[in-house]
């Protein structure tokens, strides 16, 4: 199968499950994925693929935003390794521009704090009689 059939393939395989949300999830991008390979294309190849596929129908891919938030974090603890409420509230921003509408902001806060747990960039500035992080992660119910 030649990648051109695999895009066209990806493309139906997209519409499928991101019609009417044009957001593809892990879940939904490992299912795409897996039809690729089955289909002989490495991996590397299939991901590559729906990328770009993704790009070309303004479709949000989960695990794109995942490692945007990652790298955001990382560089924003890589200082002094401790992430402040001003960047965080940046990378919110940034994550918030980049869904397009798909995720509401507690969505949005819920994955920041879900990758800066699973990272190990946690550590955050607190304030002389405020600690903002806990009282996200409580108001979030995390």
């Amino acid at each position: 199968m030649s990648i051109d059939d695999i895009k066209k393939r990806f493309v139906n395989e997209i519409k499928l499950r991101a019609y009417d949300d044009k957001y593809i999830d892990k879940n939904e991008e490992r299912e795409i994925l897996q039809i690729a390979i089955q289909q002989g294309v490495s991996i590397d190849s299939a991901r590559g693929a729906l990328m770009q596929v993704c790009d070309d129908q303004s479709y949000i891919l989960e695990s794109a935003i995942l490692k945007q938030i990652k790298d955001q974090v990382e560089t924003a603890a890589g200082n002094d390794g401790k992430v402040d409420q001003k960047e965080f509230d940046l990378i919110f921003g940034n994550i918030k521009k980049a869904m397009q509408g798909k995720k509401n902001d507690r969505e949005i806060k819920k994955m920041i704090v879900t990758v800066m747990e699973d990272t190990g960039n946690n550590k955050v500035k607190t304030g002389w009689f405020s600690d903002w992080y806990s009282a996200l992660k409580k108001d979030l119910g995390m």
